[in-house]
């Protein structure tokens, strides 16, 4: 067993700005992506009211984070594989308390993490759509901001939103661009420079493009069979593409130490004496 202190975990937060881009989607085919290629990673569900990942893989979590809340159940309970090197933190549907938790409800959450003893190399929270002060905390929680756009006028307009007020209201600086079901390579690269072009003139931030996902019928044959695309169809385009961006988030920065941000679960991510447990 290796009983060094591990790495800090790098937290990898996906925000599409409004909803119907296939932002969720590319936060499980990225997680899954990542640990493909040996980076174990813990999945969020960050819509904490109304979570979709688990329906959107099939599966049925016994326990979700409603249920550690009321005490039902640990949080290594929580947990649930998805894939080898793949852990899923489900969140609620439905439960509309989950949608507006006080500061103590997670503050006591984020304590119950405390107790994990898997160690992962990403943390990656798949936020929840809108703009609302609960996503954009958790979001500026993240040493990397990711924003999933199409490209059509109110993604672009909402992802901007997104930007200028994490800029202006959380001092976030730094954001990576992902262009979604784009039809050409070039279409990608122009969706990114419609809004670099906007945050350049208006914004003192900086922004970096992660490249493009085609569009593939192949990726909507996967979620109606309730997989992601990189199990069902590994070699399609848009399989290839989430590895790619999967090799490039790999070598993105670590933090160095905790922020001092009150970061989801860096009291566990950060273990200060337990040996981390290797992931069966």
């Amino acid at each position: 067993m290796n009983t060094s202190r591990p790495h800090p975990v790098r937290v990898i937060a996906i925000s599409g700005g409004k909803g119907g881009v296939g932002k969720t989607n590319v936060a499980v085919n990225l997680s899954l992506s990542l640990a493909k290629i040996g980076q174990r990673t813990l999945l969020l569900d960050g819509d904490l009211g109304l979570a979709n990942i688990d329906t959107l893989l099939g599966i049925q979590p016994k326990f979700n984070l409603s249920h550690l809340l009321d005490g039902i159940c640990s949080i290594e309970e929580v947990l649930t594989p998805i894939a080898a090197g793949v852990d899923l933190v489900p969140a609620a549907s439905g439960v509309s308390r989950m949608a507006d938790l006080g500061k103590a409800e997670q503050m006591g959450l984020i304590a119950s993490f405390s107790g994990l003893k898997k160690h992962f190399d990403n943390l990656i929270i798949d936020c929840a759509p809108g703009i609302d002060s609960a996503t954009l905390q958790l979001m500026s929680t993240a040493q990397e901001i990711v924003l999933v756009v199409v490209d059509e006028p109110t993604s672009m307009t909402d992802a901007y939103a997104t930007i200028k007020v994490l800029s202006n209201s959380y001092g976030i600086s730094n954001f990576r661009v992902v262009a979604n079901m784009t039809r050409r390579p070039d279409q990608a690269v122009a969706v990114f420079q419609n809004i670099a072009r906007v945050a350049d003139r208006f914004l003192d931030v900086t922004l970096r493009f992660e490249g493009g996902i085609p569009f593939d019928e192949r990726v909507l044959k996967s979620i109606q069979c309730q997989e992601a695309v990189v199990q069902r169809y590994p070699s399609t385009p848009a399989a290839t593409a989430f590895t790619r961006l999967a090799c490039s988030a790999a070598d993105w920065p670590r933090p160095a130490r905790p922020s001092g941000k009150t970061e989801f679960f860096v009291e566990r991510l950060l273990p200060a004496q337990s040996p981390a447990l290797e992931l069966s």
